[in-house]
């Protein structure tokens, strides 16, 4: 794995540091306060060999050389919770018709005055809400000070607790919003099943109720779209309201995502011009391409006549025809609708 490089500390940019809240990160308990002991394998690393090493580091401290890697090997029930929310962050672009970007697990670096690494760990997934503005240097390494912090951060607990070891690190070194997550399917977790929302306050992490970054998702809302095995009904239609509401304050829409505006074009370019004819027959064109794009067997007049599907509004028809497994899921996801 490539790791951030020692280098000389550059100036933090005025809109950075605004950005980031103001404050000034500190470098967090000393490290026999952390407790990464009691879950961590512990392993003597020097910052000669930090950048060249290849396997994951949950945490590495520069005063000591030490390093901590997670004990049990990675498993999917982990790995599946941080690429949930790269699928999610990407419907709700599509309905906001502007950009999310996540880039997994990047180092999150704590400089010195030098420059030098003083602090380094790795979170599970991290989220930017507007990538074409943020400071970021890219997908190796994100330097606390100098680019701007993600706006969500996602942590995935299964047998270890991130209250006891890192949370206290994203705290001290400024970090606005984390989600801990523990899987449904983790055995003997320290903590019940669910997603806490840790939102920072003067300093200071708080548990939410919801989201800051994304307003009105509620960390039940969360856990349920990060852990079921099919996107529900109800996850479906939060996704489209928050992308919703992101558009309505931005000026975008679906048609501003180039994806679905794509296929948009090509559906018109595909000579159907007899079911684009009337209204109706428009939306039943859009639901068969988006359906048979996911490789679905779909009718050639479906879902012409079929119950719901009048009545539906061309968003409803849009999220069904994205989400569904085959027609009757499309149907039955309108039904769930009304």
């Amino acid at each position: 794995m490539q790791r951030t490089s020692s280098r000389a500390r550059t100036e933090v940019p005025d809109a950075v540091s605004k950005a980031n809240g103001g404050l000034s990160p500190r470098l967090g308990p000393p490290l026999d306060e952390l407790g990464f002991d009691d879950a961590y394998r512990r392993v003597h690393l020097p910052e000669s060999e930090l950048e060249t090493y290849e396997r994951r580091l949950e945490f590495w401290d520069g005063a000591t050389s030490t390093a901590y890697e997670v004990r049990e090997p990675t498993s999917p029930y982990h790995e599946r919770p941080s690429q949930r929310l790269a699928a999610l962050a990407e419907r709700i672009a599509q309905v906001r018709g502007r950009p999310i970007q996540c880039f997994g697990t990047m180092d999150l670096v704590l400089p010195g005055a030098d420059g030098r690494p003083v602090r380094m760990m790795q979170a599970d997934q991290s989220l930017y809400l507007h990538p074409h503005r943020a400071n970021v240097v890219g997908p190796s390494a994100m330097v606390v000070g100098e680019n701007h912090y993600p706006d969500v951060v996602l942590e995935v607990d299964l047998s270890t607790d991130v209250r006891r070891h890192k949370l206290k690190l994203y705290e001290a070194w400024g970090f606005p919003e984390l989600w801990v997550d523990v899987p449904d399917e983790a055995p003997h977790p320290r903590k019940p099943h669910g997603t806490m929302i840790y939102l920072l306050h003067d300093g200071a992490f708080q548990e939410a109720a919801e989201s800051r970054a994304f307003p009105g998702w509620r960390s039940e809302d969360v856990h349920l779209a990060l852990n079921e095995e099919q996107l529900s009904a109800h996850t479906v239609a939060t996704l489209e309201r928050l992308g919703a509401a992101f558009g309505a304050r931005e000026g975008s829409g679906p048609d501003d995502d180039p994806m679905l505006r794509s296929l948009r074009q090509q559906a018109r370019s595909e000579g159907q011009q007899e079911a684009f004819a009337s209204e109706l027959e428009r939306r039943a064109a859009m639901v068969r391409f988006l359906m048979m794009t996911r490789h679905l067997d779909v009718a050639a007049d479906f879902p012409l006549g079929q119950p719901g599907f009048a009545e539906a509004e061309p968003e409803r028809l849009m999220s069904a025809a994205l989400a569904c497994a085959d027609e009757a899921d499309f149907l039955a996801r309108l039904a769930g609708a009304r």
